[in-house]
């Protein structure tokens, strides 16, 4: 109930604007979000680079539904990806993209335009010595999502995907691509109980299954979770698999857990910070507080606040 109740709120056009206006707005969105612009987005990433951690980068934004839209997704990560590489970056941060953010929904051809400007991405990418990974979105566009990937990967190999192990067909996938780049999360989406696990538990157990796996294949695991328990189980996965450091790494999201994050970079692991940027931030939010419903204290002391 709380799932579904937050996932309607961060469509709420009211609640936005609420949330706008408030006086401590930019203190709680600047805890998740880099900023609104790409030298914000730049300046954080130097800082996290300069503690030891890694960094994918993406541009808030989904569902555009016009082609000047996805065009303009397309230059900004353009311009993002060339001015990491003036701020000697290209090594060590890459971005995610999201193919519902480049006009995959749109009627005529949508998926080849997404197939197109993706593709434009990662040729950028790959000339400042980084790459792409490709997010995944709702389950209705899972497959869609992985045959543009399989297209991609022709020309830029390294192309990333990301699995997340709250659908049931997830561990079949990752049979499927053990032996590339693979961000395994657990899932933000709400989706039915035909398609995915619902509880905590079963979502857990899954995650552990698809992790085995990956560490077993030849690719490069990269698990995208908070969860201590998770992390310890993918430390003991790393020494039975005899996998060296470096051979895959954690990945967080900014704002969440930083502590952690440096400790794990401390000890020579690879620590990737998610790092989203831009105006498009509401939605984004709202999904942070869903995953760690702790954090709605922190929504209404903003709403309720008075500077």
């Amino acid at each position: 109930m709380l799932r579904s109740t937050l996932l309607a709120l961060s469509r709420n056009e009211q609640l936005r604007q609420l949330v706008t206006d408030a006086p401590m707005s930019k203190t709680l969105v600047e805890r998740f979000v880099a900023g609104d612009r790409v030298d914000e987005a730049v300046r954080v990433s130097r800082e996290l680079s300069d503690s030891g951690r890694l960094i994918t980068i993406g541009r808030l934004g989904e569902d555009i539904d016009d082609v000047e839209g996805a065009r303009a997704t397309r230059d900004a990560y353009l311009t993002l990806l060339d001015s990491l590489d003036d701020a000697g970056l290209g090594g060590r941060a890459e971005v995610s993209v999201k193919l519902s953010a480049l006009g995959r929904a749109l009627r005529v051809d949508g998926e080849g335009i997404a197939r197109d400007f993706a593709a434009e991405i990662c040729a950028k990418a790959t000339s400042v010595g980084t790459t792409v990974t490709l997010d995944m979105e709702d389950h209705t566009t899972a497959d869609s999502t992985l045959t543009i990937l399989r297209d991609l990967r022709v020309s830029y190999p390294a192309t990333g995907a990301v699995l997340q192990a709250a659908l049931r067909r997830t561990e079949s996938d990752c049979r499927d691509l053990a032996d590339t780049r693979v961000r395994l999360c657990k899932g933000a989406y709400s989706e039915p109980a035909s398609v995915a696990f619902q509880d905590k538990r079963g979502i857990d157990l899954a995650y552990v299954r698809c992790m085995k796996i990956l560490f077993a294949g030849s690719g490069y695991p990269m698990l995208a979770t908070h969860d201590p328990r998770l992390v310890d189980i993918a430390g003991a996965l790393a020494v039975s698999n005899r996998r060296a450091l470096g051979t895959y790494e954690f990945q967080m999201l900014y704002g969440i857990r930083p502590e952690e994050q440096l400790r794990l970079a401390s000890q020579g692991e690879r620590l990737r910070v998610y790092l989203p940027y831009g105006d498009e931030w509401f939605g984004y939010l709202m999904r942070r507080l869903l995953e760690r419903p702790a954090n709605l204290l922190l929504l209404a002391r903003l709403l309720t606040s008075k500077g």
